[in-house]
């Protein structure tokens, strides 16, 4: 009895086709061309999978990066370093420069008075100054002549870093003004003169520009040079009942306490304006002298004139000070 096989005839899958293709293809000449077997098959599908898996894994991973890259946009988020931090610059500390500007006023008293007569005493106090152990207790001066200071200021204070500045000083030796550039060096609360100070010129003179032109009120001119007297001569006093008449409301002046005595109002300037102008006057002071004992020599009194910029307001048809203050532009006539 003969055992027949039954060949399957039904459509195949195309992975089954191309299989099937690819094996006929590799048969040598003269060989059979036999479909293979079903399991090499299975194989190539599983591999499929494998292959489509891994695009979704990849798909995934994109689409995480993209999200992560479009929020981080949005909320700008900075992405963290790797790299640690570089440590903080430690701050430098503030050249103490107010107090320096004392020390080297002190200094100056002792560096600009020189005499021979005084010469070991100035060495000594120059020594509370100097570093220890200076080669030159004088500092420069040759021993002949004098110095004598009269007054000084502190003209600026130049820093270069924190332990090194230079003051200037604007003093009047001798009768003249100048300029003195002192050399301080400061560490830990201590200071020291670190070197011979420079002499520098005063500040030249310098011209001002002319007053502004104004359009006078004659009328206001000639009123106020009327009242003001009295006004200034309750100012010098500072007495406030009487000074208190001639105050804006809501205005308080202290006055000058009797340190002066008025002398007369030589000179009045006011523009055209509203209620409120903003005037110059010009006053005499006088002066008591006073001799070596404090008392007055002879009968002779001496006068400063000085001017006043003032804010005036009309009110009830008479003009009351608002603010007295120094004036910044020559005074005229009244």
């Amino acid at each position: 009895m003969v055992r027949r096989s039954t060949v399957d005839r039904s459509p195949q899958p195309p992975m089954y086709e191309a299989d099937y293709e690819a094996g006929t293809a590799e048969l040598a000449p003269g060989e059979s061309s036999k479909r293979r077997p079903s399991g090499t098959g299975s194989r190539g599908a599983g591999g499929r999978w494998l292959v489509w898996t891994f695009r979704v894994v990849v798909w995934v991973v994109l689409l995480v990066i993209g999200y992560r890259g479009v929020m981080a946009i949005v909320l700008n988020e900075t992405p963290p370093s790797n790299s640690s931090p570089a440590p903080a610059a430690p701050a430098t500390p503030d050249f103490p420069a107010q107090e320096a500007s004392a020390y080297a006023l002190q200094f100056g008293q002792v560096y600009l008075n020189a005499s021979p007569a005084t010469a070991s005493q100035r060495a000594s106090d120059l020594a509370s100054f100097l570093p220890p152990g200076a080669s030159d207790p004088q500092l420069g001066w040759n021993g002949g002549g004098s110095l004598r200071l009269q007054s000084e200021q502190v003209a600026g204070v130049q820093v270069q870093d924190a332990h090194h500045a230079t003051v200037t000083l604007l003093a009047r030796v001798n009768g003249k003004l100048m300029e003195l550039g002192v050399p301080v060096y400061a560490t830990a609360g201590g200071m020291v003169i670190s070197g011979e100070p420079a002499w520098l010129p005063a500040p030249k003179p310098a011209a001002a520009p002319a007053a502004p032109q104004v359009n006078p009120d004659s009328a206001a001119e000639s009123e106020l040079a009327r009242q003001l007297p009295a006004f200034f001569a309750a100012y010098a006093t500072g007495d406030q009942s009487t000074l208190g008449r001639f105050l804006a409301p809501g205005t308080s002046l202290t006055g000058l306490g009797g340190s002066v005595a008025f002398g007369s109002v030589t000179g009045v300037t006011a523009p055209v304006g509203g209620t409120v102008r903003h005037i110059v006057a010009t006053v005499v002071w006088k002066i008591p002298g006073q001799g070596a004992n404090g008392v007055r020599a002879g009968n002779s009194t001496a006068s400063l004139e000085m001017t006043y910029a003032l804010t005036i307001v009309r009110q009830h048809g008479t003009w009351y000070v608002q603010s007295i203050a120094p004036s910044t532009e020559a005074g005229g006539p009244p």
